[in-house]
């Protein structure tokens, strides 16, 4: 399938084809007081519905346990690779069905598939990320359809818009891209060393690895939870947690629990 996909992404993008400049994603601030209530970070996604499920029915039995209140922050990714990417998002558009308050924020195939949507000539690569995967999950099959040289896939660009539901169309573009309350900041790769967070820019909180994951956010009293780079346990660096998984290979989406400072894994 990948060496399909590439040969059909073979071709030099024309001007048409090039998207204009997309507009910041929001960042979520909630003040400098730490939290008084438990926060619970589930790492990448990536179309695994079943395990979803599980992380949420786990932090809720874990909120009804203790008697605390509880945020739950989603890093991301929650398309391709795994098999279920549409049933994940229409999962994330409704209510909780634990009651659980939920924040989404927004990973890099996520991003990636936003503008795939809107226009495919210009993102073609994102489909050997994985993302054919997504689109079969909602009725698409690349190989009855065909995908054609840049700048002659309309007919695709109107197959995505009728497929895919609306509401799922824009809770991808509304994906804030992190949020900060206290000294914690959550984000889905990571964070340029050393930059101030008014002043890093969407790419790096989207696609960073190094040199944060060797660094680590360079920056006084702010600790970052993230996902993005994939490892078998979760992963700790300097002022860092990773808790991306690879739950589409090892079957574990890691729940961070952070309760007053203290953090352990459900």
């Amino acid at each position: 399938m990948r060496k399909f996909l590439r040969r059909l992404l073979r071709g030099r993008r024309t001007v048409s084809d090039r998207d204009p400049p997309a507009p910041a994603r929001r960042r979520i601030n909630l003040g400098e007081r730490p939290p008084n209530y438990s926060i619970y970070a589930i790492g990448d996604v990536h179309g695994c519905i079943d395990q979803l499920r599980d992380a949420e029915s786990k932090i809720a039995r874990d909120i009804a346990e203790t008697g605390m209140p509880g945020l739950t922050i989603l890093l991301g990714d929650y398309v391709n690779r795994g098999p279920h990417s549409a049933q994940v998002i229409e999962h994330l558009v409704k209510p909780s069905a634990f009651g659980l308050k939920r924040i989404s924020l927004c990973g890099n195939h996520d991003d990636l598939f936003s503008k795939f949507i809107r226009n495919p000539d210009a993102h073609l690569d994102w489909l050997d990320m994985g993302g054919h995967r997504t689109l079969l999950s909602y009725g698409i099959d690349l190989h009855q359809i065909g995908v054609k040289r840049r700048g002659k896939n309309s007919d695709l660009k109107d197959m995505l818009a009728r497929r895919i539901p609306a509401d799922h169309q824009q809770f991808l573009a509304d994906l804030p891209i992190s949020m900060r309350i206290g000294q914690l900041f959550f984000v889905h790769a990571g964070i340029r060393p050393g930059v101030s967070l008014d002043a890093q820019k969407d790419r790096d909180l989207l696609w960073i690895r190094e040199p944060f994951l060797s660094e680590g956010a360079g920056i006084a009293s702010v600790f970052v939870i993230h996902g993005h780079t994939p490892n078998p346990t979760p992963s700790t660096g300097p002022q860092r947690i990773g808790i991306d998984t690879g739950v589409f290979y090892s079957g574990k989406l890691a729940v961070l629990k952070i309760d007053r400072g203290r953090t352990r894994f459900l």
